[in-house]
């Protein structure tokens, strides 16, 4: 292969490096000031509490590895009337994709930005990004480990402790209400990285986003040039909602009496509830359960349909509209939102049948809103034993049907106003 032969594998090298280092350092900056404005680091420093190496950097490492695709896993044990006794399990499946669409998009830029010509320089850029990145996974994996001990007979009276996880911040109302009487001595909480899946994660995480990069940009392969003009009109309305929840959030933020918590909550996770309400405005139902204090993470009114819902319940616009009317926004706002995409895509393809320009956009949206319902979907679950008495138990789920969202979407993207947009 001419093509292969005439890599420049000095620049490709360092063009990997520059793209996974910009893009790393840009996730970690973003997981990093979103954790302290939400609270997360709110534990560290108090005098009752002891930590076993626990730096901000280990909790911003395993927030990045949960944007990546890897996993996390919540740990604990405590230590009654001097006996250690393993306690806490827990469950942690999301991810906080302010922090990963940041790092995405960067990684994206600087991918593109030198690309040639050329299927060999093409393959051997990949190649390189892809192994950079998944090695770099490795490291954060190994870095990602915290531990934190309550000093029971220290803490203050009236002071409930709040330890806290990476991406959700307090917790502490997972903890019994009285968790300094039944210690006693003293409880540790942590969270370990997992190797294995996380390299899985981060490899499946990083082949996605170059695939969509060179998908939607002209830089890109011209075999897919048939359906750049309607996956970029997607990426762009998904980028323009993202936009509207920033936007949503700072003027909450600003009422709110803990605005720093608002703003850390949304440079973590706008993309989650941005999409999430795409997805619902677009007729896509979702199902959920929260029980305990997992309530209070998700936003109004979802909490108050889900709260005390032991079982799974159905989410749609219909139900969250008896908590608040103004839920019914959320579908003119995804019908506008397909009606630009159309409009997009049509204007990036002329001269072509409004029929397949129209059947492009259908599939390239039925896909995306099936990738949406996987990216937003999360489970938190925790319960605590002492003594082999299960001393609470608490959880939050919120899921869709990946294969619901690819059908809908494949007829149209949802509401028939936003199927009659132009091509």
């Amino acid at each position: 292969m001419p093509g292969v032969r005439r890599v420049r594998w000095g620049d490709v090298l360092l063009s990997g490096v520059a793209a996974v280092g910009w893009s790393l350092i840009v996730m970690a900056a973003v997981a990093r000031v979103g954790l302290h404005l939400s609270g997360a680091d709110a534990l560290r420093g108090y005098p009752w509490t002891e930590s076993g190496g626990g730096s901000a950097a280990a909790m911003t490492a395993a927030v990045v590895v949960l944007a990546v695709g890897g996993t996390v896993t919540p740990s604990g044990d405590m230590s009654v009337f001097g006996v250690d006794v393993p306690g806490t399990e827990g469950s942690l499946d999301v991810m906080p994709l302010g922090v990963a669409l940041a790092g995405a998009l960067v990684l994206a830029a600087v991918f593109l930005r030198p690309l040639r010509a050329g299927a060999g320089d093409l393959v051997a850029r990949a190649v390189v990004v892809a192994g950079l990145f998944v090695a770099t996974a490795g490291g954060l994996a190994w870095a990602g480990h915290d531990v934190v001990t309550l000093d029971g007979p220290r803490l203050p009276v009236g002071v409930p402790p709040k330890p806290a996880l990476p991406g959700l911040g307090d917790i502490g109302g997972l903890l019994p209400d009285r968790v300094g009487d039944l210690v006693g001595t003293r409880a540790r909480v942590g969270f370990t990285v997992e190797l294995a899946p996380t390299l899985v994660g981060a490899a499946v995480w990083v082949a996605a986003v170059l695939g969509v990069a060179l998908l939607v940009s002209r830089r890109g392969p011209a075999g897919v040039a048939r359906l750049r003009p309607a996956a970029s009109a997607v990426v762009a309305v998904l980028l323009v909602a993202v936009a509207a929840g920033l936007a949503a959030a700072v003027w909450a933020a600003a009422g709110d009496d803990h605005p720093r918590r608002v703003l850390g909550a949304a440079l973590l996770g706008a993309p989650n509830g941005s999409w999430s309400a795409v997805l619902l405005g677009l007729g896509v139902p979702l199902h959920g359960r929260v029980t305990g204090a997992p309530a209070r993470l998700l936003p109004d009114p979802l909490d108050d349909l889900l709260v005390g819902a032991g079982a799974r319940e159905p989410v749609t616009v219909a139900r969250l509209a008896e908590y608040d009317g103004r839920v019914w926004l959320l579908v003119a706002g995804a019908a506008l939102l397909m009606l630009c995409a159309g409009v997009v895509a049509g204007a990036r393809s002329p001269g072509r049948g409004i029929g397949e320009c129209a059947a492009r956009l259908a599939a390239v949206t039925g896909v995306a809103l099936a990738a949406l319902v996987g990216l937003t979907g999360f489970s938190v679950d925790a319960s605590l034993a002492v003594l082999g008495v299960d001393a609470v138990g608490a959880g939050a789920e919120l899921r869709g049907s990946v294969a619901y969202a690819l059908v809908l979407g494949g007829r149209g993207g949802g509401p028939r106003r936003a199927r009659r947009a132009p091509c």
